[in-house]
């Protein structure tokens, strides 16, 4: 197989992409929030509640999540609502259930 300087350069631009995405949601808070929110809609107070996480540390992670687009925030009154909005993440998020969660 022949790998032009063309194809190295593309291939080096993917390899930065998919190490920034990773980096994103190998935090355990970040990932916990993602695994939440794969089941749907969450409100800030309830993954608060899910991750028995203070409000301060829950609101970095999403902020991060955020940044990234891998979530998306709907404010509701008083109360923020976030959604995965990354098929990726989803995807990524299916095959680690599937590695570390699933039982045997």
């Amino acid at each position: 197989m022949n790998i032009t300087g063309q194809d190295l350069e593309a291939m080096h631009g993917h390899a930065c992409d998919a190490a920034e995405f990773l980096k994103a949601i190998s935090h355990e808070g970040r990932l916990m929030i993602l695994c939440h929110l794969t089941t749907g809609e969450k409100s800030v107070s309830e993954l608060e509640e899910l991750l028995s996480a203070r409000q301060a540390a829950v609101s970095q992670q999403l902020s991060r999540l955020r940044l990234e687009g891998l979530v998306s925030p709907r404010r509701e009154g008083k109360a923020i609502y976030y959604s995965l909005t990354d098929e990726r993440a989803m995807r990524i998020l299916s095959v680690v259930y599937d590695m570390f969660c699933r039982r045997s």
